[in-house]
């Protein structure tokens, strides 16, 4: 059952080698933010470790773990002993020579409340994501929790808007996208400064577009190329949540780790969505061209 507000926290920061201590940066913004009233917990994409999909490296995958696993085990303990419930993103070992990348959800009683596998895998200079994923093949369906329907999505998703229109025609209360994502340091500033605002826009129009409130939770930090290749990401920060007219009402810095809280009015939405009804104008008789890849 849904709640009609909530308390919800993002957590923001820059990524080691050091698997412990991305851990322990992790636990110590969970806990700041149950301290300060959080119901809820969004963690950032791969929060445990570097983004390794800079490069293809087959030894990455002993970053990976089994689901329920050590990690899921260690994210419920701390759901159970703070009662909130956690949204993590971890890299799934599903079977050998077969992983995920996989967004999990702790409930307050510390039980896994399940799972998605991010559907939309990118392979571009940098982000080689389709060496190491395999496409997820759960479907957009929401994780029911205690603090309400959960439509969780990861990323690379985050672009597309079917996505979350899916999750909200399965009833979702809220989209909620991990995130790692920034910036080629050879952009020029202009060029930057259009991909943020891109990245910010295109999910605050999914908020509108389906009159939900939006989490997304970006890493920060510089991260070198491990093959020396290219120069490094610049994790551009910037977790933000959006209400469901797309308003902004959290932002985190660019640079700077954080522990973002927001409240999230749940019953906004049924006023906004009397107000803009898209899901009843929507014209399910003529949408078929989307079953297309390309021309109708």
């Amino acid at each position: 059952m849904s709640v009609p507000s909530l308390s919800a926290a993002l957590i923001q920061h820059a990524s080691v080698a050091d698997v412990c201590a991305n851990q322990a940066s992790t636990e110590a913004g969970i806990r700041q933010a149950a301290s300060q009233g959080a119901q809820l917990v969004l963690l950032q994409e791969l929060h445990t470790s570097p983004y390794f999909c800079q490069t293809e490296q087959p030894d990455r995958f002993d970053l990976a773990h089994s689901i329920p696993g050590v990690h899921t085990d260690w994210l419920g303990a701390l759901a159970a002993e703070l009662k909130l419930v956690i949204v993590g993103s971890l890299f799934e070992k599903r079977a050998p020579g077969l992983y995920h990348n996989t967004a999990v959800v702790l409930e307050r009683d510390g039980q896994l409340a399940g799972r998605y596998r991010k559907m939309h895998i990118p392979d571009d200079p940098g982000f080689y994501e389709k060496y190491y994923f395999t496409p997820g093949d759960l479907g957009f369906q929401p994780i029911q929790t205690s603090v309400g329907r959960l439509g969780v999505l990861v990323c690379w998703d985050q672009w597309f808007p079917e996505a979350a229109r899916l999750m909200a025609l399965a009833g979702a209360d809220i989209l909620l996208y991990p995130t790692a994502i920034g910036w080629d340091q050879q952009d020029s500033s202009d060029e930057q400064q259009r991909q943020f605002e891109a990245w910010q826009t295109i999910q605050r129009a999914h908020a509108i577009a389906n009159g939900l409130p939006l989490l997304s939770c970006n890493r920060c930090g510089f991260e070198a190329d491990p093959s020396g290749c290219s120069a490094g990401i610049q994790f551009w920060g910037g977790s933000f949540a959006a209400g469901p007219q797309g308003e902004m009402l959290a932002q985190a810095s660019q640079e700077a780790a954080a522990v973002l809280m927001v409240e999230l009015d749940l019953q906004r939405c049924e006023q906004v969505r009397r107000v803009w009804p898209f899901l009843r104008d929507r014209r399910i008789d003529a949408y078929e061209g989307l079953l297309q890849r390309f021309g109708v």
